[in-house]
């Protein structure tokens, strides 16, 4: 991304060598890193997906969704703006990837390295927009690289999942593998469960059943490789503790910024929904005698720093996010469910662009939430006005579908951003007490001071083609 990349990418290296003795807790990746002078391909993906969790526990994009609130620093729920670097990402897990993808020491190995580069290039375009990515992870021959279009990005990204399920074999072997433990079909129905979701996500600008994204969405669909369809299928980082500690732990270790916001509170109520005895906790302790009592006590959102800290002082048991059993140093993190996928293909069978029945794949979802959650679902849930739907294609149904989709999301906040982005729902108010001129909840990211001057022609060509210019009010391609 920048000249300085070359030497972040020369420390990873070097980091590559070490990094195994670190990783220790999550098995055998490298048994003497002091005797090679080569990153050991199963550290460096140990690596990377134990930092995967911090894009599916994204507080940023949660409190744009509004499935968070901040209880004292308010200031990006009022929306200042936020002009952040994306190079970190770049030089590190994205390269440490293409290591792996270059050294290619094992076929399988590398289409995992590939998938999950594709992830985070998935929630990286979707922050900003426009960005880096044929020529990125290129210094030596690209050191200013291209920002391509949104939408050759989606299309790079389908392209490159749709390949590497295809080259997956049957005998090479994926070390340092901490989320499916190196299972081959586990990994084909994750990237297929992708390519789902990012196919609806496009459903705003190719709404058609013959379009690039139902046939894309069909195809994942329909592929031998399968997709995420039981609970037990689920793509989850199952942190081991220790030195490798929860996302969701370390949210509130020695600290207490950020509550379940009242938006979300307020719309679990409204429902009925038991699962918001799992999504809130009294106490952000988890290791506190009373570390499992609930709490429905939402953050109000969006308000000043004196309003935020008057309320948690009054209502100690507002809601922390996530119940304090779930956020031990050991829990895990969610990055694609079954219900996720499963509410995907609802609306896909509403837009008309698959034949599966609608009523029954978005039950489906649904039950698979609760499960998902060890929650009973109530009776007549399904049934409620606010959630039961109408005949495939009834205007109606665009927002419970994509309220049960947001609320199967959390607490990915990102999912949660997207979904609303796409469908403007659920309905979020504006922060009462925002700063930004318009008042308006932000769209996306928007690009570094340090672009531009390191990657000046590359952003301004960007930032010429964005509508509205480089603002957070400004939408992404997908968004428009």
């Amino acid at each position: 991304m920048k000249k300085k990349v070359l030497f972040i990418m020369f420390s990873l290296f070097l980091i590559g060598i070490s990094a195994c003795k670190k990783l220790e807790d999550f098995g055998d990746t490298n048994n003497n890193p002091a005797g090679i002078s080569q990153p050991v391909m199963a550290a460096l993906l140990s690596n990377v997906e134990s930092g995967i969790g911090g894009y599916a526990a994204s507080t940023r994009a949660g409190l744009y969704g509004q499935y968070f609130s901040e209880t004292q620093y308010t200031d990006v729920s009022l929306y200042s703006t936020p002009q952040l670097a994306f190079v970190g990402e770049y030089a590190g897990s994205l390269t440490d990837l293409q290591i792996i993808i270059d050294k290619n020491e094992s076929n399988n190995m590398t289409q995992v390295a590939k998938i999950l580069q594709q992830y985070i290039f998935w929630t990286i375009t979707n922050r900003w927009g426009d960005v880096p990515y044929s020529e990125a992870l290129k210094a030596l021959e690209k050191p200013n690289p291209k920002y391509d279009a949104q939408e050759d990005i989606y299309k790079g990204l389908l392209t490159t999942l749709t390949a590497a399920v295809a080259a997956f074999d049957a005998t090479s072997t994926i070390k340092g593998d901490l989320i499916f433990k190196g299972d081959v079909p586990s990994w084909k129905r994750a990237a297929n469960s992708m390519r789902m979701l990012m196919a609806i996500q496009l459903s705003k600008r190719y709404p058609a059943a013959g379009e690039i994204a139902a046939l894309q969405f069909n195809a994942a669909l329909t592929d031998p490789g399968g997709y995420i369809a039981t609970n037990a299928q689920n793509m989850v980082l199952d942190f081991p503790g220790g030195n490798y500690k929860s996302s969701w732990y370390n949210l509130y270790d020695g600290r207490k910024d950020y509550g379940e916001s009242k938006t979300m509170t307020d719309l679990m109520a409204s429902l009925g929904d038991t699962r918001q005895n799992k999504f809130g906790g009294a106490n952000q302790d988890p290791s506190a005698p009373d570390a499992e009592l609930t709490s429905n006590v939402g953050v109000p959102y969006g308000v000043k720093r004196a309003t935020a800290e008057a309320f948690t002082s009054a209502n100690t048991n507002w809601a922390r996010i996530l119940r304090g059993d779930l956020r031990k140093t050991d829990s895990d993190v969610m990055i694609i469910s079954a219900a996720e996928i499963a509410l995907a293909r609802a609306e896909a069978a509403d837009l008309g662009w698959t034949a599966e029945d609608l009523t029954t794949v978005y039950n489906a979802g649904i039950t698979l939430s609760f499960a998902q959650w060890g929650e009973t679902q109530p009776l007549g849930y399904e049934t409620q006005g606010a959630v039961v739907l109408a005949a495939a294609g009834t205007a109606a149904n665009v927002e419970k579908i994509a309220t049960q989709r947001y609320i199967a999301s959390y607490p990915d906040g990102l999912q949660a951003w997207n979904i609303w982005r796409k469908t403007g729902f659920p309905v979020l108010v504006p922060a009462p007490d925002a700063t930004s001129t318009p008042k308006v909840i932000p769209r996306r990211y928007t690009y570094a001071a340090d672009e531009y001057s390191s990657n000046q022609a590359s952003v301004e060509a960007a930032v010429a083609l964005i509508v509205g210019g480089d603002k957070q009010d400004s939408k992404v391609w997908w968004d428009n």
